[in-house]
């Protein structure tokens, strides 16, 4: 005959203490997908004045000559002016032509086919498979971004409740730096003696896992074109296509785009014969000799006040040496690896990406800067055909960044977060890269764990277009697993 123990009154306490701290466990496992933000690229977020509630960007006049130009000062920190993100910029009308989507049909994607629901900074819910936009004032410092993410993030926890959420992260081309700084220095200015931060992924119990889309690691020639010659209709592609002219000078009072020169050490740069030659982004005697600085620039002094003008050399070689500092410090090989999030690499290498400069003298002995591949003679004589300077100018890319940048494959300066759990490349454009459907898929698949559901559903059910091989399966054959 079967005894039957029976419990203290005691023991029946700890028994239902024991059984409701295991529903609670199984309640955290059992949760699902960790919420996601989104961080857009450079001109990825609507800039508004404060002071009347006017769109500066995007728009397709201009409001003012200089309305997205910044006061420039000696500390790049107190560069401010009326204009404040509103939202990231989801797509864009211009006169006649068809709605350009730039990030709308990211999130739809992430809402139909991922089982997300967008919700608010503050006053949206931290539940599974909730999607929060970073928008954020792309022409600014990406250290204070990646601070004023870090310090947006802890301000959703408290008020939620829960502080030890984890998000995912999307970050799309200059997302990433940003994306990158807020994992390794959390809220940390960067030294201002110089010296290189340590890092124990001061930022690291904030998130996951991370996708950089296209992330320029190592930055991009094109920066430096923009910075020296504008950017103008049908000109270079940064996320957006421009229809509006930004001059050199409204150019050079972005911090940010300072921050993506090539990193220190990865230029490649050619002399008249095609030979290579070393060239110092970060040294501002670089920028006087080549003729870059806009010194000497016969509309300088129409473009800025005597105020101005008057700091703007310091201002010059102070924003130069925190670009060149904030790739070091992205180089510092962190400590407690046990905080670092998981990183995922997706992007494109089927484009060909400006990968160098071609600097040579002409007759009168001025210095020119070739960033297309034109023939040219050299002091010698010798004619340099157009075909020999292609061949040396272009790489494998995206259109905009070089497959090397996105790696980080020149130099071990950006290797210490780039060890990615996995890697795949697609056939698709830069600014196109969030919305490829074969790139939506991977990151739901990296997300969440299982095919968008679409993709499981049989091919009669399938919506049109969609009958293409499931996410999962197409990662795995690509992945390079490090």
């Amino acid at each position: 005959m079967m005894k039957i123990k029976i419990l203290s009154s005691k023991s029946r306490t700890f028994v239902r203490v024991a059984a409701v701290a295991l529903c609670l466990a199984a309640g955290i496992f059992a949760q699902g997908p960790n919420p996601v933000i989104i961080i857009p690229g450079l001109t990825g977020s609507q800039l508004v004045n404060k002071n009347n509630g006017q769109t500066v960007w995007f728009r397709i006049s201009k409001a003012k000559p200089d309305d997205l130009r910044l006061p420039i000062a000696r500390d790049i920190d107190k560069m401010h002016d009326s204009l404040v993100p509103k939202d990231i910029l989801r797509e864009v009308k211009i006169r006649l032509l068809p709605k350009y989507d730039v990030y709308g049909g990211l999130i739809e994607s992430m809402v139909d086919r991922g089982g997300y629901h967008e919700e608010s900074w503050e006053s949206g819910r931290g539940a599974p498979r909730a999607l929060y936009v970073f928008a954020y004032d792309w022409r600014l410092d990406n250290v204070a971004n990646a601070r004023l993410l870090v310090r947006k993030i802890a301000a959703l926890k408290r008020r939620l409740r829960k502080p030890n959420l984890k998000f995912d992260v999307i970050a799309h081309s200059m997302g990433g730096i940003i994306a990158r700084y807020a994992a390794m220095y959390g809220d940390a200015p960067l030294p201002a003696d110089g010296r290189k931060p340590v890092s124990r992924w001061a930022g690291g119990r904030n998130f996951d896992k991370i996708i950089l889309l296209g992330t320029p690691n190592e930055g991009s020639v094109l920066a430096l074109n923009s910075l020296l010659n504008g950017l103008r209709l049908g000109g270079i592609k940064i996320d957006l296509p421009f229809v509006r002219d930004m001059t050199k000078f409204d150019v050079f009072t972005i911090p940010s785009a300072f921050q993506l020169l090539p990193a220190p050490g990865t230029l490649h740069a050619y002399d008249e014969n095609l030979k290579p030659i070393d060239v110092d982004l970060y040294d501002t005697k670089t920028w006087e000799k080549y003729g870059w600085d806009p010194f000497g620039d016969k509309g300088y002094e129409k473009a800025f006040k005597p105020a101005e003008r008057a700091i703007a050399r310091t201002y010059f070689s102070n924003v130069l040496g925190h670009a060149r500092r904030l790739y070091e410090a992205l180089g510092v090989e962190p400590r407690e690896s046990k905080f670092a999030p998981s990183v995922y690499l997706l992007g494109s290498d089927c484009k060909d990406a400006l990968d160098s400069i071609v600097i040579f003298q002409d007759k009168g002995d001025k210095w020119k800067t070739l960033f297309k591949p034109s023939g040219f003679t050299n002091a010698g004589g010798v004619k340099i055909d157009s075909d020999d300077v292609r061949k040396v100018m272009y790489g494998p890319g995206d259109g905009t960044v070089t497959r090397r940048s996105f790696e980080g494959a020149t130099e071990a300066l950006v290797a210490s977060f780039l060890m990615p759990k996995s890697s795949k490349f697609v056939c698709e454009e830069h600014d196109r890269l969030q919305l490829n459907p074969e790139i939506q898929d991977d990151m739901i698949t990296i997300l969440t764990g299982k095919v968008p559901v679409d993709d499981q559903a049989s091919p009669e059910q399938k919506p049109a277009g969609k009958d293409k091989k499931p996410a999962k399966a197409a990662l795995k054959s690509t992945e390079r697993q490090q």
